[in-house]
């Protein structure tokens, strides 16, 4: 009961969150200077077409029924808007390239997590060191340079000097495992070399902290094993702050994503609205900032709602409450 009430509590607090998502989306259209319906079809849309559309999208209504006619649409019916540049619902569109997307933050995070986490561990217990020291200074280096330049500066490297990977282009997982996987190797690289980076001085510094603790003393003088103490004792106490910030991680990787889609010609989300913001689909755009809006919301509620499973004081605190 008491995780029921943690979650039920959590959950009220997503609603209104989630309702602001969805008030700037809208007003992401009527905020354009102009006719939205002119934006939409264009200079030369004809004035019959223009009243159409205005009926379509609850243009002639008072603003707040705007917005419940468009949150009906959405909610109700899944129905994101439509390209009137090539004939097609935003839907489908986000449905054909959302995988790609997905693919690169997930290969990312695996490629970021496999990285910092050893090395993480392996500075706490030597800090100072001179591994410590090169891990941190190259976390440094990593932080510093912009996905854009490290992405161009791989390209050169891997697929320009050594011919290692292709340089753009994308094969479905579907079509050849093996090609897809290849050439997802420069984009995932590029988004998870930064991530790691940030993962791995957080997670170093709250383990040489905890490690400092006297629990962890007794844990020692027990005579507990150095490894089984930093692995058993040491880390789960220590990744809380990993936690929050790998969901906040998704905001950046969501800027990444469209960086690295258009640096790589990857076909996802992220090239998919800066098309649509360059031939001015609107519609399409609005649609796809919403999804990425409330994906980024949702993201973090499950990530706080992880926590009441890694420390039970929360779980104690919420029922105290």
């Amino acid at each position: 009961m008491t995780a029921l009430r943690t979650i039920g509590r959590k959950f009220l607090y997503l609603l209104p969150v989630l309702f602001a998502v969805t008030v700037l989306s809208f007003l992401l259209l009527q905020l354009l200077p102009g006719d939205p319906a002119v934006l939409i079809l264009g200079p030369s849309a004809t004035a019959a077409a223009v009243a159409v559309l205005h009926h379509q999208l609850g243009l002639d209504r008072p603003l707040w029924a705007q917005y419940l006619h468009w949150l009906d649409r959405v909610c109700l019916h899944a129905d994101l808007g439509f390209s009137y540049q090539n004939h097609q619902t935003t839907l489908s569109a986000l449905r054909e390239r959302m995988p790609v997307t997905l693919e690169l933050i997930i290969l990312s995070q695996i490629i970021a997590f496999a990285i910092a986490v050893p090395f993480a561990l392996l500075s706490a217990t030597r800090p100072n060191k001179w591994f410590d020291r090169l891990t941190t200074t190259g976390s440094f280096g990593f932080l510093a340079v912009p996905d854009f330049i490290l992405g161009v500066l791989l390209v050169f490297i891997f697929a320009v000097k050594f011919h290692l990977f292709p340089a753009t282009g994308y094969t479905p997982l579907t079509a050849n495992p093996l090609q897809n996987l290849r050439a997802m190797v420069l984009p995932c690289f590029t988004l998870g070399l930064g991530s790691q980076a940030v993962y791995l001085r957080l997670l170093r510094a709250d383990l040489i902290a905890t490690l400092q603790q006297d629990y962890i003393t007794m844990a020692k003088a027990k005579g507990l094993s150095s490894r089984y103490v930093l692995l058993r004792h040491a880390f789960r106490p220590s990744s809380f702050s990993l936690v929050t910030v790998s969901g906040l991680e998704i905001g950046r990787l969501i800027g990444g994503t469209f960086i690295v889609e258009i640096i790589y010609a990857l076909p996802g989300v992220g090239s998919l609205a800066i098309q649509s913001i360059y031939t001015k689909d609107y519609l399409v755009v609005q649609g796809t900032v919403l999804v990425i809006a409330v994906g980024y919301v949702l993201i973090n509620f499950f990530i706080d709602l992880l926590y009441t499973v890694l420390d039970p004081r929360i779980r104690h605190a919420g029922a105290i409450a």
